[in-house]
């Protein structure tokens, strides 16, 4: 049974850091895509960041270049999400995911809410 597991959301003044935390398990994920989603309510659920497992190479969208980095920690086998500067437009649920063909996977969600 393939899970991903999100951990470290939670509260933060503008300007403050999070550092988000993805376990998966179930499955060798050395050739998936995995990434960092979000969404707030109202909106359209958006992609973060990713990283191809394997190789490491990484994507972020426009919003949070500069501010956020995501990465693998291969000794923990998590891909993290560090934010940095964040701002009120931040504020979302966070999810993890895993992608590869035809495989699609989704974490539980994790509440990131930023005070200005």
């Amino acid at each position: 049974q393939v899970q991903l597991v999100e951990s470290g959301g939670g509260l933060v003044q503008a300007g403050g850091s999070l550092r988000l935390s993805c376990a998966p398990s179930g499955r060798t994920f050395t050739a998936y895509i995995m990434g960092w989603y979000r969404q707030a309510p109202g909106k359209e659920r958006e992609m973060v960041a990713r990283l191809s497992w394997s190789g490491g190479t990484t994507m972020y969208a426009e919003s949070v270049k500069g501010r956020f980095a995501i990465s693998k920690d291969n000794a923990k086998n998590t891909v993290d999400l560090q934010m940095n500067s964040l701002q009120p437009d931040d504020t979302a649920i966070y999810y993890c995911n895993a992608r590869h063909r035809e495989f699609n996977y989704w974490g539980q969600g994790t509440q990131v809410t930023v005070s200005s």
